[in-house]
């Protein structure tokens, strides 16, 4: 493991449990794709159309940064227009506390979401 990621590393009796700061990115990303209201995540914190990220790589528009067993995660959020910015942006930070808990038996400290945009609905194509 010569790379530049960090984990969370859980010593067990047999060895240990290593998780990746993008595993933990992974979950988050996810968990945010389930919120109502959410348009998407954005790479960067200015709202560029372009800027929104795709299924594939969603974890980019997610920043974890580990310190021992502290878990700090911060995302750059695109809301539906129409929907209550402030509702959707707690509802993501509980959604994103909530998944990483029950997938790595770790509470993140810190959840910050940055609403750096609005977007109209995706409308289906006829």
């Amino acid at each position: 493991m010569a790379d530049n990621k960090e984990y969370i590393v859980q010593t067990q009796e047999n060895g240990s449990i290593l998780i990746s700061e993008e595993v933990i990115a992974s979950i988050a990303a996810l968990a945010v794709r389930e919120v109502e209201g959410v348009y998407g995540l954005s790479s960067t914190s200015n709202f560029d159309i372009s800027t929104v990220l795709g299924k594939k790589n969603l974890r980019k528009g997610i920043r974890v940064a580990l310190n021992g067993e502290d878990i700090s995660i911060a995302c750059n959020l695109i809301v539906k227009m129409g929907s209550a910015v402030m509702t959707v942006a707690q509802n993501v930070q509980e959604a994103i506390s909530n998944e990483v808990a029950s997938m790595t038996g770790i509470r993140p400290a810190r959840v910050n979401v940055n609403v750096c945009g609005v977007a109209l609905p995706k409308t289906p194509v006829k």
